[in-house]
């Protein structure tokens, strides 16, 4: 997981952007290179967007000059499958010598290039896909690649960092989970978990939250005539203008696995899942959070970025609202402008509407070290009210304490 060093970066980010907001840096930055991808996922239909995009790689060298971004800035490639794009080893080549703090992510399928391209250029980190077993990956993601994940983790675990990332869905269970997290142990690697959000750049049909975990497990996979035919009669469309118009009230969504009392969603959780760190934790504020009863500002959209293939640039990975696009203006002007400012402040201090690792992790990590050292109304004084659970008086340790 992430080192001390790690966090006094992003600790050291924060109080710049927060005194100097027009001139804030990116601690992370996901580049979103193509959205072409070979997998076939009941969780994600970006394998069945047309017309496909590429970011051209002279615009990826661009953007990297940009003021925001430093040598601390993580910078993650990834797609759809990275591989596929058409420049992905110049990209990866052009990373190893001027920006060597970047992280690769993969769903395998190709595991020669993608043995062979780590080997030549090797990312600061490798993320892989993986959501259960054989038959479960087959039935989810809709190709037979287990074993070409498999074969990834052999090659290469002893090579670099190697972190497996599994997404707890309606399509696998806790039991998926726990065969992931052996699978993990027995080859001494990270894993990391999260838990299925309906983002719009994904396409997604099925709204998060709102459906079992394990629910439509083992259901037949989709195929592309399927989810054409969904897009032709609007469905997709219907639900993301749904998702951009409404505030998401986490308090009015049925209940299902992880809304159970605390001591049953610490009976589902395996036992061996405590061996990563933070993952548990995780998944029990989840179940506050879902309930309504976990509330805090989101900060993490003040030094996290994500672009798309496309040049757009949202506001974070889970809405879809875009503060600019790096065809039309720099990625500074897009990140620090008076507008975008205005916008980020308004959504800092009201939105509360997603549980995604890429930005509830940092604002997770932010608030328990503060209510560590300093006490929960120190911390509330210092950003801004929050809680852990219905009640409101609880502490961190005392929600997520197994």
């Amino acid at each position: 997981m992430y080192k001390k060093a790690d966090y006094i970066r992003r600790g050291l980010t924060f109080l710049n952007n927060q005194f100097r907001p027009s001139h804030k840096r990116l601690s992370t930055l996901m580049i979103y290179a193509t959205d072409l991808c070979d997998s076939a996922c009941k969780h994600c239909l970006i394998w069945a967007k047309r017309p496909v995009n590429f970011l051209p790689k002279e615009k990826i060298y661009e953007l990297m000059k940009s003021e925001c971004i430093t040598s601390q800035t993580s910078v993650g490639l990834e797609g759809g499958e990275f591989m596929l794009h058409p420049d992905a080893l110049e990209i990866l080549e052009w990373f190893t010598v001027n920006h060597p703090n970047f992280d690769l992510l993969s769903n395998c399928l190709k595991p020669d290039t993608l043995i062979e391209a780590v080997q030549k250029f090797p990312p600061r980190h490798l993320y892989i896909s993986l959501d259960g077993d054989e038959e479960t990956y087959l039935h989810m993601r809709g190709k037979n690649g287990y074993g070409a994940v498999i074969s990834v983790i052999e090659a290469l675990h002893d090579k670099l960092p190697v972190s497996v990332m599994f997404t707890l869905t309606p399509y696998n269970d806790f039991k998926d989970l726990e065969h992931v997290a052996q699978v993990c142990k027995s080859y001494g690697i990270d894993m990391r978990v999260g838990i299925y959000n309906d983002i719009a750049f994904f396409d997604t049909f099925d709204k998060a939250h709102e459906t079992g975990i394990g629910e439509h497990k083992n259901e037949p996979g989709l195929k592309f005539t399927d989810v054409s035919r969904m897009k032709e009669e609007g469905l997709i469309d219907k639900i993301k203008s749904i998702k951009k118009a409404e505030t998401i009230d986490v308090s009015s969504f049925p209940k299902h696995d992880l809304t159970a009392p605390q001591e049953a969603i610490r009976d589902q959780i395996p036992e061996i899942v405590k061996s990563f760190a933070e993952n548990y934790d995780f998944m029990v504020l989840y179940n506050e959070w879902r309930q309504g009863g976990l509330k805090m500002r989101c900060y993490s959209i003040l030094d996290s970025l994500v672009v798309l293939p496309n040049g757009d640039v949202p506001i974070c990975q889970n809405l879809d609202l875009m503060i600019g696009n790096i065809f039309k203006d720099s990625l500074d002007t897009v990140f620090n402008s008076k507008a975008t400012q205005k916008i980020q402040q308004e959504y800092v201090h009201n939105c509360n509407q997603c549980w995604l690792n890429f930005h509830r992790k940092y604002d997770v990590i932010l608030y328990r070290t503060f209510e560590k050292y300093f006490g929960m109304q120190i911390t509330r004084k210092l950003f801004g009210y929050y809680q852990w659970e219905e009640t409101a008086q609880k502490r961190y340790r005392e929600v997520t304490d197994s």
